[in-house]
Parts: C-alpha cells; sequence; structure tokens
C-alpha cells in the first residue's frame, strides 16, 4: 500500500486516509483489516448498546494511533459513577468503527454523550492544517456515485484500487468546534464527501458530560442538501495529528433510535 502514498498530491492524502479505513469499514475481509493494537479489546464492547453491537480499530494510513481504552474511573455527572471509553491523541489519528446496515425509511436518532477537558489549540476544522478536534462521532453512508465530481470520482476509483473496496457515498460527523457556531456545517477541505455539522463550540461546556439527541435524516438534509441513503457505519474519531498536539476525552454511550 505504502508505494501508491507518493502518487497522492498532499492536499488529498488525509481524506484519501480516511476514505480508506471507511471503505474497510464498509466490508473488507480481515486480511485487509488495519486492527490497532492499542485498543482496550477486552472489554471494548461493555460501554455501547445492544443495538450497535461491533467496534473494530482501524488505522489510518501513515498516521500514529490514537490510543483508546475502557476508563473505570471516567468522569463523573451529576448521576454518578459512569463506564466510559477514554481516548488519547497524541499527534495522532484513528478511529474505532462498527458496521451496519439501516435503510433511509428506518433512521430515526442517535443518542450519544462525550466529555471533553480542553480545546485544542490551533484547530480550524475548516482548513488542511487545522482539522483536528478532541471528539467526532462518524456517520456513513451509501448513495449514488454518480453524483461524484471528477475530483471525488478520482479519490473513489484510488480507494478502490488500493482496498478493494468504494469510498463511501458520503461521511456526516457530529464534532466540536473551536469558533463557529453550533449548527455551522463545515465542508471538508480535501472533499465534499465528508461534512461536519458543529454541535458544540468553544470553550463552553468542557469538563462536563455533553449528551446529544439527533435527528439523522434531517441533519443529513441539512448536510448534503438531499435525503440520505442507507447508514452503513458508524465510528468516534479523536485526532490532533494535524497540530501535532496532545488531546483527550470520553466517549460515553452511542445507541440508535
Amino acid at each position: 500500500m505504502r508505494s501508491i502514498y507518493p502518487s497522492i498530491a498532499p492536499g488529498l492524502l488525509r481524506a484519501f486516509s480516511t476514505m480508506v479505513v471507511l471503505a474497510l469499514l464498509l466490508g473488507c475481509t480481515a486480511p485487509q483489516k488495519l486492527a490497532d493494537p492499542r485498543i482496550d479489546t477486552p472489554e471494548r464492547n461493555s460501554w455501547d448498546s445492544a443495538a450497535i453491537s461491533r467496534w473494530d480499530g482501524m488505522l489510518l494510513p501513515t498516521k500514529e494511533p490514537t490510543r483508546y481504552s475502557l476508563d473505570h474511573q471516567a468522569p463523573v455527572d451529576a448521576k454518578g459513577q459512569r463506564k466510559a471509553l477514554r481516548a488519547q491523541a497524541d499527534a495522532s489519528a484513528s478511529m474505532l468503527l462498527t458496521t451496519l446496515n439501516i435503510s433511509p425509511e428506518a433512521l430515526r436518532q442517535v443518542h450519544f454523550s462525550w466529555l471533553v477537558p480542553t480545546l485544542i489549540e490551533g484547530s480550524d476544522l475548516g482548513t488542511r492544517q487545522g482539522d483536528d478536534s478532541p471528539v467526532r462521532l462518524v456517520l456513513a453512508f451509501e448513495g449514488d456515485r454518480g453524483n461524484f465530481s471528477a475530483k471525488d470520482a478520482a479519490l473513489n476509483e484510488l480507494t478502490r484500487l488500493v482496498t478493494g473496496k468504494e469510498m463511501p457515498y458520503a461521511t456526516l460527523m457530529y464534532v466540536w468546534c473551536n469558533r463557529r457556531p453550533v449548527g455551522s456545517i463545515i465542508i471538508n477541505a480535501r472533499t465534499e464527501r465528508i461534512r461536519k455539522i458543529v454541535i458544540e463550540s468553544g470553550p463552553q461546556g468542557l469538563r462536563q458530560w455533553r449528551n446529544y439527541q439527533r435527528d439523522i435524516h434531517a441533519d443529513f438534509e441539512a448536510a448534503f442538501g438531499q435525503a440520505p441513503g442507507h447508514l452503513v457505519g458508524i465510528g468516534i474519531m479523536t485526532d490532533s495529528d494535524n497540530t501535532h498536539s496532545q488531546t483527550q476525552a470520553w466517549y460515553g454511550k452511542i445507541s440508535l433510535q
């Protein structure tokens, strides 16, 4: 796989890395899967809901992996102690992912929570150099790839050649942004097939558990201007590779209605 990297324009490498991982998410065989050895595997399913039964660690090519581990001593809120998944990024980026297959008609709400102690200095999710976030919830969708731009069609073909799978038609992320107002939609600087919805902004809400209930169908339409296709994957990602910084966060349970 490495031999192909020099032929990729530097500005596309991060988008390509993400699309490789998401393509693997859509159904590559076990030998092609990039398992992250830094994930605490014995109990990693104990924090998730029955609706999401399997999570896999996936590396981003050329990136150091973020460390994910089950934390029995996670920060608490007024409801008492909770078991959570801790993410520790040291100039790193990787994902935890699980495969789904939910029709557009069945899409309802996703419920999730996270706790962020501090923001990443220098993070700017609208730029290539600053595209880091202490927390992300990632949703991958199918759709008509005939609608791709020439740039994204080329990215899709490159992903297919490397992984044997096409990249997702669309990827929607929920993120915490340093400065953009809540509700902002950020189109990825490298590919329009990744779009982010800002659900937290600035320092307000830091160091406390934040709980969310999002309408997937409505959010996809707001971000992409069309109805979603099948939801084929969901994941989490904490990354600090672009800013070469350190960050940590805790994720609570994730469930789909």
